[in-house]
């Protein structure tokens, strides 16, 4: 969802085959590569902004779900602040995610439409 990230590492050659695993049938969309952190200590850097966004978790109750609430230029600063020499690349397709959007927003303004024909327009006199 927007404004939900998963903050994880992975020690993948490519890190795009754990991003592809992490969006198989148990979620709605596949998952989408916000930014890939490059760091000199991963295992460091991610425990740290677990601490950090600790109380912007989703959940609350298995702390090995690694979702939180928080923008993408909070969790880009504090990775600065944590380590000044890594390198935080910004990338977002979200295909599957904008194409449903676009495809709900037409269909609402259908709906709309229809409504508005309907009351300009009344089935009987």
């Amino acid at each position: 969802g927007e404004g939900i990230y998963k903050i994880g590492l992975t020690r993948r050659l490519e890190p795009l085959d754990r991003v592809r695993e992490l969006g198989d049938a148990s979620v709605p969309f596949l998952f989408d590569l916000h930014a890939m952190i490059f760091s000199e200590d991963a295992p460091a850097l991610e425990r740290n902004l677990h601490e950090i966004f600790d109380d912007k978790r989703l959940n609350l109750v298995n702390r090995r779900k690694e979702f939180f609430r928080a923008t993408l230029e909070e969790i880009e600063e504090e990775v600065y602040k944590i380590e000044p020499e890594s390198e935080f690349i910004k990338t977002t397709e979200s295909r599957e995610f904008k194409e449903t959007m676009a495809l709900l927003n037409a269909k609402k303004e259908e709906v709309e439409k229809t409504n508005v024909l309907n009351d300009e327009f009344p089935d009987s006199i």
